[in-house]
């Protein structure tokens, strides 16, 4: 081998420890995540996976140039408030958060540190950002929908049941989206339904209680708005209205799965694969201010037919026809 090559080799392979040093002290980028389900639920698993998928997909593997602090809140407020002040002192570059209640509470423990949110309900009218187009502070994201489509709930409803005509709303009283979405539910009573409200919050033996005493009169109904608190007890919630033969409409297909008679809303977990995306954008220098808020392009429509015969429903064709995914 002539000398001067040989210099060549011998500087390569001295320069391959730096190399390797170089990799291994990559600086690591901090993502903290605030999710209000439990970990434990197999649904929620599968949505925060999708986001760590698409993260590697764009270059981001935790341990070589990320570390992921995630809290679980299982849809307990002092918990959730004790996991903001946690994540807040961590300092992380930008932090993921779901449901309004969770966005509320990470608002009162910073206002400077990015947050991208995944699934709450009108980013405008709960008061996290200044628009869609251009949100103005450190939150942007991805919404679930706006208040509007609960009225499209009570059409359902109408259209499932059509002798229907008394409805219950259950409903978290406490968070701005509990109070939106009755609001535009009462913005079609006029149809000729009758409303009555059901706090869903505190307890499930009191949720329980009070869809007894509303079962006791015929020609009643149920409309489950997004919560938090629904949202971790699906399953129960459409066990009550099985067992009460309430026809019921939700927010979201893991009610439909869990045996609730039909649903209506976006597919949460699609949601997160583009909240990676805008966590890319700003680790990379992009402002959460500058970055749109979007909505879901699509909205599932899922019909439990299980559910509908155990309460004596039948389907009407012309629903079944639109229906995006019908449970046998």
């Amino acid at each position: 081998m002539k000398r001067r090559n040989f210099l060549a080799v011998l500087g390569a392979a001295a320069a391959w420890p730096m190399m390797a040093r170089a990799q291994q002290s990559e600086p690591l980028k901090r993502v903290g995540g605030l999710l209000s389900g439990s970990e434990s639920a197999a649904e929620e698993r599968e949505r925060f996976a999708a986001f760590v998928a698409r993260l590697k997909e764009l270059g981001w593997v935790e341990g070589r140039n990320l570390r992921l602090d995630i809290r679980w809140g299982a849809g307990e407020d002092e918990r959730n408030r004790r996991h903001a002040a946690e994540l807040v002192a961590l300092a992380p570059d930008v932090i993921i958060a779901d449901t309004t209640q969770i966005i509320t509470i990470l608002q009162k423990a910073t206002r400077t540190i990015p947050i991208v949110l995944t699934g709450v309900i009108d980013a405008v009218g709960g008061g996290f950002v200044e628009s869609l187009a251009r949100p103005g502070g450190n939150i942007t994201g991805f919404s679930a929908f706006e208040y509007a489509i609960a009225a499209k709930w009570l059409e359902l409803l109408k259209e499932i049941v059509p002798n229907v005509a008394r409805a219950a709303v259950l409903r978290d009283p406490t968070i701005s989206a509990g109070i939106g979405q009755f609001a535009a539910i009462q913005t079609v009573a006029p149809i000729g339904i009758e409303l009555s409200v059901i706090s869903m919050h505190d307890a499930l033996d009191d949720v329980e209680r009070a869809v007894a005493a509303f079962a006791k009169r015929a020609n009643g109904g149920l409309l489950v708005t997004a919560s938090p608190f629904g949202r971790n007890h699906a399953d129960a919630i459409a066990a009550l209205a099985a067992r009460y033969k309430l026809p019921a409409v939700y927010p979201f297909r893991s009610y439909a799965m869990a045996g609730g008679l039909i649903s209506y809303g976006p597919d949460l977990t699609a949601l997160y694969r583009p909240a990676a995306e805008y966590v890319d954008r700003i680790l990379k220098g992009a402002k959460p201010g500058d970055l749109p808020v979007q909505a879901p392009t699509k909205y599932e429509l899922v019909i439990n037919l299980k559910a509908a015969k155990a309460i004596g429903i039948d389907v009407p064709g012309s629903l079944l026809a639109r229906a995006d995914e019908v449970i046998e």
